[in-house]
């Protein structure tokens, strides 16, 4: 435990490298631990809307799931409770210095009725990685995983039967401490709450148009580009509505001289192009720190190695080049990959003045998707819904 002249230092705004490492570790005071758990049941439940009139993000289920923590116990009693508003002091540190987290998951029903969580285990490191970046306490990912499932199950009645929408979970942590100077946050909440959500895109899965941008930096490397915090998401929306000024549905965020591609608005980035050596290859920029490690990322990459119908790259690509292979025939599909869109294929690129055409499909001049994206999109949701049994897909006892 912290020294008062050690609280005095934070309180001065001492940096997180200076921070005595008792302080970064008091998360294992007392463990999360989800046999714990109290659950409070809403006595007013609400209706959830038709499946044809939900709005991403709009819309939210019952119950919440709850836990504080502080510096000098450690996690608090879990509370899974009904839905809410939090109630902070003006002075919390999360409103002045984003000391925020979040992850992005979905809660499927399969045919049968069960209940199912994609690659949970991914988000929960991730989560965990994120909170480590902005000194805010890590927790027990199997623990957290298992109090998440038991909120889903209380609000199992939100959970849309029909494929192609999901429950939406936004697991987030917020440093709560009551405070103005700039260090680790003493104490903290951690929660998640839940929307059912339909297709993000509205239009369905059809093809969109990006802006490539070179007037903003989303990430750079060695940055905070690979952790999934608040501060890297509030500079993204001025650009966007820029973009969608201009009649284009995201941004394609480019980095230094060379105009490297980084990410596509808040999804990661894939090109399926035929190389300068003539060989197909599916390249996805790096995870160099400027880059968020996305859950259905690694899940495109783990089912292109398994196929093994083309070479698969992690490496720098940048938009001369793909502009060049789109000059020269070269290139065959472009599209950006998330847990809210899954696939999003991409039809055009404006860059430097110039909107840029990307194939789509070859053998159907009408396709909104190229053969790759479709294929990447139903397998993965196949799995997601069930329908193809897999580790991936974890059923919620």
């Amino acid at each position: 435990m912290l020294s008062r002249r050690g609280l005095q230092r934070i309180a001065r705004g001492i940096t997180a490298h200076q921070t005595p490492r008792r302080y970064l570790a008091a998360a294992a005071l007392n463990g999360l631990k989800a046999s714990s758990v109290e659950i409070t049941p809403c006595t007013l439940p609400k209706t959830p809307p038709a499946n044809a009139d939900l709005v991403f993000g709009k819309t939210f289920t019952d119950h919440m799931l709850s836990i504080e923590w502080d510096d000098r116990n450690g996690w608090g009693t879990p509370h899974i409770k009904p839905y809410d508003k939090l109630s902070l002091d003006p002075s919390s540190v999360v409103f002045h210095y984003a000391i925020t987290c979040f992850e992005g998951m979905k809660a499927y029903k399969d045919k049968d009725g069960k209940i199912r969580l994609f690659r949970p285990d991914m988000n929960m490191k991730r989560m965990n990685k994120s909170a480590a970046r902005i000194t805010l306490p890590t927790f027990d990912g199997d623990e957290f995983l298992a109090l998440i499932k038991k909120f889903v199950k209380e609000d199992a009645k939100w959970i849309p039967n029909e494929r192609g929408y999901s429950l939406y979970l936004r697991p987030t942590m917020i440093g709560t401490q009551e405070s103005l100077g700039v260090g680790p946050s003493s104490r903290a909440l951690l929660y998640c709450i839940a929307c059912p959500v339909g297709p993000y895109y509205k239009s369905g899965f059809n093809a969109v148009k990006l802006l490539a941008t070179t007037e903003f930096v989303r990430a750079w490397p060695k940055g905070t580009g690979e952790a999934k915090i608040g501060g890297n998401y509030a500079p993204g929306i001025k650009p966007q509505i820029m973009a969608a000024h201009e009649g284009y549905a995201q941004n394609l965020w480019l980095f230094g001289n060379h105009h490297e591609l980084t990410e596509v608005g808040t999804m990661n980035c894939f090109v399926l192009w035929r190389n300068d050596k003539g060989e197909t290859e599916l390249v996805t920029p790096p995870l160099d720190g400027a880059i968020l490690p996305g859950v259905t990322r690694d899940s495109i990459l783990a089912l292109a190695r398994e196929w093994n119908e083309f070479k698969v790259s992690e490496r720098k690509l940048t938009m001369p080049q793909i502009k060049e292979a789109v000059k020269e025939g070269r290139l065959l599909e472009m599209f950006g990959a998330g847990t809210a869109c899954i696939v999003s294929p991409i039809k055009a690129v404006r860059y430097q003045g110039e909107d840029i055409a990307i194939p789509l499909d070859p053998k159907d001049s009408s396709a909104q998707a190229g053969p790759w994206a479709s294929r990447f999109n139903k397998a993965i949701m196949d799995i997601q819904y069930g329908e193809v049994e897999h580790p991936w897909s974890v059923v919620v006892d």
